[in-house]
């Protein structure tokens, strides 16, 4: 694994557009809250969006940092480390912070937050940006849904951005600790286990679909009159499904 190397300020003043936006001018102290000092401290957004922030050194686990800032600060004093960051709907502040620490280019940023993304893969200097569309198939309402994944590769760090509830990254993660010869193989090796655990997902996606199939001849034949709408609802699931996998035959191809 790389040795984490300072990173120089980017051009065009970038870094500085987010020191601005993540320093705002001073405001007045807020007024404490209702209910006494005792009263519970409402729940911020990195509590809420961070999933999971934990440091790796030759593939096991060092720490995991309840915060953002203690993941900065315990990556840069383990310079042989590699942090796996994952987050779930992050704020707009949390992601700028991202991009502060590790240089993430703006418009893989932008992607990021605004989330209705094409499958993609770009790569932005030491930083690979891919976006992946995952797919689930739902056995009680009969249908598929898909979610989004943002992922950001860099010497010494992975980034997962989560909008939606698929793909669930957690199994991802546990397999990878349970192998630390693969996870010591640095971020690549990350990147591939999460493609991996994607494309895995779209199997009984395509099981449910077939089976639905099965069932609408045989609701066709019966003189079902509902099942026009049904027809209707597959052949939507299937072109958004079309849409989630096709690209990512070109990105492994080129």
């Amino acid at each position: 694994m790389s040795e984490r190397r300072a990173r120089p300020a980017s051009k065009n003043g970038r870094k500085s557009a987010w020191r601005r936006a993540l320093n705002p001018p001073a405001t007045p102290p807020a007024e404490p809250p209702a209910g006494g000092p005792d009263a519970p401290a409402p729940e911020t957004a990195d509590a809420a969006s961070v999933v999971q922030a934990t440091l790796y050194r030759d593939g096991v686990r060092v720490s995991s940092p309840a915060s953002l800032a203690d993941t900065f600060r315990e990556l840069r004093d383990e310079p042989s480390g590699m942090a796996w960051i994952g987050l779930a709907r992050p704020t707009e502040s949390e992601l700028l912070s991202l991009a502060e620490e590790f240089d993430l280019h703006p418009l893989a940023v932008e992607d990021a937050m605004e989330a209705h993304q094409r499958p993609k893969l770009e790569r932005y200097g030491e930083t690979l940006f891919v976006v992946l569309r995952a797919a689930r198939y739902l056995d009680a309402p009969e249908e598929v849904d898909f979610g989004e994944l943002h992922v950001f590769v860099g010497p010494d760090f992975v980034i997962t951005v989560r909008h939606g509830a698929a793909p669930d990254l957690s199994a991802v993660r546990r397999r990878m600790e349970e192998t630390p010869e693969l996870l010591k193989l640095g971020p690549e090796a990350v990147l591939y286990a999460i493609l991996d655990a994607v494309v895995d997902g779209y199997v009984p996606v395509v099981a449910g679909v077939q089976n639905d199939i099965d069932e609408i001849e045989t609701e066709v034949f019966r003189g079902d009159p509902a099942v026009s709408r049904r027809i209707y609802e597959l052949s939507r699931e299937m072109v958004e499904f079309q849409r989630a996998t096709r690209p990512w035959s070109a990105c492994c191809t080129a």
